[in-house]
């Protein structure tokens, strides 16, 4: 071999050892191609913020007339506002307390049991107005010739008992037609108001409007209903939280007030509907008792309807003040604008 091949052929292999040098690098640097033992990373999936556990409560046994709460409810309402709400039962006047301490922050509650609360320094607001007119009456037979507020006097009427809306509603009546409470015959009767006059053990009775009389008149029974928001207006039941929820958690009173106004739309939108989707909640509805409920439905969407969901008026705030005073359930006057705000209503 002369000197010339030998040189070219030290250059041949010197590039050959290049070249593997190369591709070995790239080799050692290149991503692996997935195997059984080496899967490509997952990608984190974004998680849904928790929920806000929310204890709502409604009244002494669930009912049709808390039909917006429950279409909130089975739409996810709630749940798009970032509530997981749970319904829960008791009197206003035991759920009151319970607000004001924050132990509780939400319920359905009547306007006079607020001004009293605050009377008595309880840091409790109403956030949301619910019906738009106050829900007592007067029921009586036809046969009893009672059919106006002065056929009233002498007369025995029955109540669950001198407290409540029931009472408030009477009182306001009463006062508005110059009629003093010594002139009827007063009797506490528990909430037995539709049997106790189907019965006659009284000759009138204090309901509900959305509720008795449309009870009494699917048994047939032929009656008057007097009621209290044709003679006086006065501020009606509506969401209520506290002073410490509204600093806190803003946000969560927006949500509630958004969801069960959202839930109110619809069931007036659609009362059938509601009445469907009211009935998961409604666990001792029998067929047989349906027709009635849904008449209770209908008289109930007829005192929620308003052309301004949810707003209060400082006007039937002071005339329920006022009632409380005279009656002197209340010592002294307060505030009523820190009683209610409309700040969470849109």
């Amino acid at each position: 071999m002369n000197y010339q091949s030998s040189m070219e052929l030290t250059v041949k292999k010197l590039v050959l050892a290049f070249l593997a040098f190369v591709l070995a690098a790239c080799a050692r640097f290149a991503p692996l191609p997935p195997t059984a033992t080496q899967a490509p990373a997952a990608v984190p999936l974004p998680t849904a913020a928790p929920l806000t556990h929310v204890k709502l409560a409604m009244g002494y046994i669930p009912d049709i007339q808390f039909a917006p709460f429950y279409v909130a409810a089975q739409k996810g309402y709630f749940a798009q506002q970032g509530i997981d709400i749970e319904f829960v039962t008791m009197f206003e006047n035991d759920a009151i307390p319970l607000i004001g301490s924050n132990d509780l922050q939400f319920a359905n509650v009547s306007a006079e049991q607020v001004v009293q609360a605050r009377a008595q320094d309880l840091p409790v607001k109403y956030v949301m107005k619910w019906w738009e007119k106050y829900p007592i009456a007067i029921v009586a037979k036809k046969s009893s010739g009672i059919a106006a507020p002065s056929d009233l006097a002498g007369r025995k009427v029955g109540l669950p008992g001198l407290y409540g809306a029931s009472y408030v509603g009477l009182r306001a009546l009463l006062n508005s037609q110059n009629i003093a409470e010594g002139d009827l015959q007063l009797e506490s009767i528990g909430f037995t108001q539709a049997e106790a006059l189907s019965a006659g053990l009284v000759e009138a009775a204090v309901v509900y409007a959305n509720n008795e009389p449309v009870k009494l008149a699917a048994q047939g029974e032929a009656i008057n209903v007097i009621y209290v928001s044709q003679f006086i207006d006065l501020a009606s039941n509506g969401l209520v939280t506290n002073e410490q929820t509204i600093k806190v958690q803003p946000e969560l009173v927006r949500g509630m007030v958004a969801a069960v106004l959202q839930g109110l739309a619809d069931t007036l939108a659609d009362p059938d509907a509601a009445f469907d989707l009211s009935r998961k909640y409604l666990t001792t509805l029998t067929e047989a008792d349906a027709p009635v409920a849904r008449a209770v439905l209908a008289a109930s969407i007829d005192m929620w309807k308003t052309d301004r969901p949810g707003i209060s008026d400082k006007a039937r705030w002071e005339t329920t003040q006022a009632t409380l005073l005279d009656m002197k359930l209340i010592p002294s006057a307060v505030d009523v604008e820190q009683a209610f705000t409309n700040e969470f209503v849109k």
